[in-house]
C-alpha cells in the first residue's frame, strides 16, 4: 500500500523542502520506492534549480516533479495570473500524486508557502488536495518567536477540514553556537500543545548543503522516530530554564563541525509523542475532535 503525506509550512523559507527531502531520505535508505511532488513552484525561471531538483540532488534515488512553475516569487494564484494563467487546479495535482503513488511506496506532496496559500483562481489550496487525497499534513514550522500562532492556526485549518496533522518538524534551526534563543528553546516544548501533533524533528540551518550521504545520515539524526529517524523529543517534565541551559555539541553537520545546540538529555523520548508515519491517528490531545467521515479520492476533474 503506498502512503501519501502532504508537507505543508506555517509560511514560506521555513524549511518545507530540506523536510521533504529528509523525510525522503529516510524512507529511501530503508528501501521504500519515493517520489516527491512539488504541487506549484514559484518564484524560479526555467532551468533554474527549484524545490523538486533540489529535493533530487539531496535524494538521488527519488522520482521529483513539479505540477507548474511560475517565474515570480509570488502565492501560485497570483503568479499564474501575472502570466495569464488560472494555476494548478487541485484536482490536477491529485490526479499526479495518484500517478505516482502506482509505481512508488510513498509519494510526498510539497506546498508552496503555508496551508492556505491560494492555488488557483478558484481560491483551492493545498488544504483541498490533502482532502482529495485522504492523506495527513505534516507541518514545518519555523523555531523563532511567533511560531506557536502560526503553527496552532495552520493545526485549526487541519482540524476544522477533517484533515489529520502527522506531526510537527522545526525547520532552519540555528546551527551555531548562541543563536538560539530563549523562546527558541521554548518553543520546543510548546510546540506539541499546538494542536498539529507531535514535535516529530529538529532541522538544522544549512543542511540542504550538504551531499546525498552526509544529509540521510543528518536527517536520521534529526527526524523522529515516527518520520524513521533516532531524534527524541524534549521531556515535557523540564522547565524553561532548563531548557534554555547552553548544551554541548551535537554531531548533525561532522563534515563542518556544526551543531544542533540542545541538551542532551533533553531527546528523552515520551512514547506518546509519536503517532505511526502514515498519520492515521488522531494525535494525543486531539481525541475531543473527532473526524468526519473520509471519501476515497477521486480521479479527474468533478
Amino acid at each position: 500500500m503506498t502512503d501519501v503525506l502532504v508537507v505543508t509550512g506555517t509560511g514560506t523559507e521555513v524549511g518545507k523542502t530540506v523536510a521533504t527531502a529528509a523525510v525522503a531520505a529516510l524512507a529511501a535508505a530503508r528501501g521504500r520506492r519515493v517520489a516527491v511532488l512539488k504541487a506549484a513552484q514559484t518564484g524560479v525561471g526555467p532551468g533554474e534549480e527549484g524545490d523538486a531538483q533540489a529535493v533530487a540532488r539531496l535524494v538521488p534515488s527519488a522520482t521529483t516533479a513539479e505540477t507548474v512553475r511560475y517565474p515570480d516569487p509570488l502565492a501560485p494564484a497570483r503568479a499564474a495570473a501575472r502570466v495569464g494563467g488560472e494555476g494548478p487546479a487541485a484536482w490536477e495535482i491529485t490526479d499526479r500524486a495518484l500517478d505516482l503513488a502506482r509505481e512508488h511506496d510513498l509519494v510526498l506532496v510539497e506546498g508552496a508557502g503555508g496551508l492556505l496559500v491560494r492555488l488557483n483562481a478558484a481560491g483551492e489550496t493545498l488544504a483541498d488536495v490533502a482532502e482529495l487525497l485522504s492523506a495527513p499534513v505534516l507541518v514545518v514550522a519555523d523555531p523563532r518567536l511567533g511560531t506557536l500562532n502560526a503553527t496552532a492556526l495552520t493545526a485549526e485549518a487541519l482540524h476544522s477540514r477533517g484533515l489529520v496533522p502527522a506531526g510537527v518538524v522545526v525547520g532552519s534551526w540555528p546551527r551555531e553556537a548562541g543563536e538560539a534563543d530563549l523562546a527558541m528553546r521554548c518553543n520546543l516544548l510548546d510546540l506539541p500543545d499546538m494542536g498539529a501533533g507531535p514535535l516529530a524533528g529538529v532541522l538544522a540551518e544549512g543542511m540542504g548543503e550538504l551531499e546525498p550521504p552526509a544529509f540521510t545520515e543528518a536527517a536520521r539524526r534529526s527526524l523522529g522516530a515516527g518520520l524513521g529517524g533516532t531524534w527524541e523529543p524534549p521531556r515535557r517534565s523540564l522547565s524553561t530554564e532548563r531548557a534554555g541551559t547552553p548544551s554541548r555539541p551535537g554531531p548533525f553537520f561532522p563534515e563542518t563541525g556544526g551543531n544542533l545546540l540542545l541538551l542532551a538529555d533533553l531527546f528523552k523520548a515520551h512514547a506518546e509523542f509519536f503517532v505511526p508515519f502514515h498519520g492515521r491517528r488522531t494525535p494525543p490531545g486531539a481525541d475531543t475532535l473527532p473526524l468526519p467521515a473520509r471519501t476515497p479520492p477521486t480521479r479527474g476533474a468533478p
